[in-house]
């Protein structure tokens, strides 16, 4: 007798992170939703738009409510359905924030690959895109606030507590110190006092942190090179060097 393979009829909500073509009319499109985590889809386009899956459904970061037959055992799942759940009215038509969007959509590829479950964590990022969608003004700190509310979710934020300035910030523990570690990963006073500015904003407030470009720059720096001590693997983004140039 054959072994029975169950299949899991699921709706979910999911996010995409990143479509890869895959011969003529298909593609590999990459989630994370919110009742299976990460899941790779393979999802047949029709060249002329007709189809039941349009390729616009796909960009990166779209918000999605997607039907599949989950199989556990396939690298790849069928969607059988899918639907925009919440479509952005600015996000991918203002160019600073589709660059921001960007840089975000990679550094979610590269820090959420062991991630299994979506919860809380897939309401974070789905509510922080919409906060983004929505802003007039004021959202130039957003990928720094994101990202550095990010590792409570992926367990290395940074703990606060006893801070002083001066403190210099050790990136293997994720904590301040009075003295320099003997170790090389940490940061000088300067850059550890960005640590405990970041650790500061979130998305209400990140607007009365008024930094330069190269303030700005340098934060983003700090966090990546904090990300890629705690995600073994984490590369620069690429789209690192289009955000420099935004917000001055």
């Amino acid at each position: 007798m054959a072994n029975f393979v169950p299949v899991m009829m699921t709706k979910t909500e999911a996010i995409v992170l990143r479509t890869v073509k895959y011969g003529d009319s298909k593609m590999v499109v990459d989630m994370f939703t919110r009742e299976c985590g990460r899941l790779q889809f393979l999802a047949a386009v029709a060249a002329t738009g007709r189809g039941r899956l349009k390729k616009q459904y796909f960009q990166p970061l779209a918000q999605l409510t997607v039907v599949s037959d989950v199989r556990p055992r396939l690298q790849l799942q069928r969607i059988k359905e899918v639907a925009p759940s919440y479509p952005y009215a600015t996000l991918t038509a203002d160019c600073r924030k589709l660059a921001v969007a960007m840089f975000v959509a990679e550094c979610l590829c590269h820090a959420l690959r062991g991630e299994q479950q979506g919860g809380p964590l897939f309401d974070y990022v789905a509510d922080s895109l919409q906060w983004l969608d929505g802003a007039a003004e004021g959202y130039a700190n957003f990928h720094l606030a994101f990202l550095m509310r990010l590792t409570r979710f992926l367990g290395f934020y940074p703990n606060l507590g006893g801070y002083a300035p001066g403190d210099f910030f050790d990136l293997r523990s994720g904590g301040f110190c009075h003295s320099q570690p003997l170790h090389t990963d940490c940061l000088g006073q300067a850059d550890a006092a960005l640590v405990g500015l970041m650790m500061r904003m979130d998305y209400a407030t990140m607007h009365l942190f008024r930094l330069s470009r190269g303030e700005r720059n340098r934060m983003v720096e700090v966090i990546i090179r904090y990300y890629r001590i705690h995600l073994p693997g984490f590369p620069e983004p690429r789209s690192l060097a289009v955000l420099r140039e935004l917000f001055a």
